[in-house]
């Protein structure tokens, strides 16, 4: 069964910087597809970049572009978000997030997430 731990959240003021890391445990290979997520206080759950491990293709939501950088490091099972520029808007509970048994369709889709870490708090203040 595959576990999933995240930390690295907090609080930092707008065009700063954190770096999230989800280290996962258990049978990885089920899950080609891991990633990040995101929700904000009163909004619906949002992709937020997705990498697929096969061809280590990844995937953004557009209003993160240009300033997160997902990441996969299979030795040390990890998925990394680093996350620059950081706004307001970018403030709610980040979750990791892996789906099987393909990254595609809809990969920053919500609702073909297979398996939730228990989020991590990032507070970007103005």
């Amino acid at each position: 069964q595959v576990q999933m731990a995240e930390s690295g959240g907090g609080s930092v003021q707008a065009g700063g910087s954190l770096k999230l890391t989800c280290v996962i445990s258990g049978n990885t290979w089920n899950f080609p597809c891991m990633g990040w997520f995101r929700q904000g206080a009163g909004k619906d759950r949002e992709g937020v970049a997705m990498f697929r491990s096969s061809t280590s293709h990844t995937y953004y939501a557009d209003s993160v572009k240009g300033r997160f950088t997902i990441s996969r490091d299979r030795a040390k099972n990890t998925v990394t978000l680093s996350m620059n520029g950081l706004k307001p808007e970018d403030t709610g509970i980040y979750y990791c997030a892996a789906k099987t048994p393909f990254c595609e369709p809809r990969p920053l889709d919500p609702d073909t997430i297979t398996k939730w870490g228990q989020g991590t708090q990032v507070t970007v203040s103005s």
